[in-house]
């Protein structure tokens, strides 16, 4: 394997363990601390702020009007509205139910890529994407609890709806994340998230108890996490992947996230390790490398 294809599949392997770790971190956060649109509202801002500081440090790139549009189109679908649909879905259901939704995500961009850029859906590639989601599935359907969320139905509903807006953006941003660094997609994606996001998020965040006289270190460093590694470490690591990968082959690496999330339970002793787990891991490697190989 090519020394950048290694680096690709190394920087979405990291990408989505920590969007892993972030499931039940902002889990705690929905529940306690923050809305789901004061949690966009303080994810846009945090990650803004940090990528423009970055940039001020880096070689200044030229984007194209087109291009720049392409980034803010993509920004727009891929974090503002796939992550407000996850906050909202999260609000409403389990990450259990969750979980086994976002298993399709695969799925959803493989179609996506045949029918928008013509990608060709080989045997091969369809069948690592299945070996994938039945890894992922197989360890989701094992820890089963049944529903638990207020409203499962709605849940579900817009985990569909975001899984299916983050497959397009992964669709729509694939050339321009060949063309531009990733601090450069980045500053512009976060910045014209937050004009979007904070007029419809301003009065919630000025009712947070986390940004009220209630706050605790507890909440800050939820908080903390999910800004510096679920936002800017994870959205950083998935346009450098995609200088290198294919839309499909970065979309498989999603099914990680339920068997990261189980890992860490069985680390702090929440839950315990069981033959599905690694076998999960496992297919979902497999999966990987069928989908990525000619």
């Amino acid at each position: 394997m090519e020394k950048t294809k290694i680096q690709g599949h190394t920087a979405v392997l990291l990408a989505n363990v920590i969007f892993g770790l972030g499931i039940p971190v902002t889990k705690l956060l929905l529940d306690t601390w923050v809305s789901p649109m004061a949690y966009m509202a303080s994810r846009c801002i945090g990650a803004a702020v940090i990528f423009w500081v970055i940039s001020l440090f880096l070689p200044k790139e030229h984007v194209e009007r087109r291009d720049l549009a392409v980034i803010m189109i993509g920004g727009l679908l891929g974090f503002v509205i796939s992550q407000t649909l996850t906050a909202w879905a999260l609000n409403f259901t389990s990450p259990i139910y969750f979980s086994l939704i976002a298993t399709l995500t695969p799925v959803a961009t493989m179609a996506c890529a045949a029918l928008f850029i013509g990608e060709k859906m080989t045997r091969k590639g369809v069948a690592g994407i299945f070996i994938g989601i039945i890894g992922a599935m197989l360890m989701v359907l094992m820890g089963w609890q049944g529903g638990s969320g207020s409203n499962d139905l709605l849940g579900i509903g817009l985990a569909i709806l975001s899984l299916l807006t983050w497959a397009i953006y992964l669709i729509i941003t694939q050339k321009v994340s060949v063309k531009y660094t990733a601090v450069t997609q980045m500053k512009w994606i976060f910045l014209v998230s937050t004009v979007a996001v904070l007029p419809f998020s301003w009065s919630d965040l000025q009712a947070a108890p986390l940004y009220s006289a209630a706050w605790a270190w507890s909440g800050v460093l939820e908080m903390g996490f999910i800004i510096v590694f679920a936002t800017v470490a994870g959205y950083f690591a998935i346009p450098f992947a995609m200088r290198h990968l294919e839309a499909t082959t970065v979309s498989v690496y999603t099914n990680l996230q339920p068997i990261v999330a189980s890992l860490v339970a069985i680390a702090i002793g929440q839950d315990l390790l069981t033959w599905d787990k690694p076998v999960a891991l496992a297919l979902v490697l497999l999966s990987a490398r069928l989908v990525s190989r000619k």
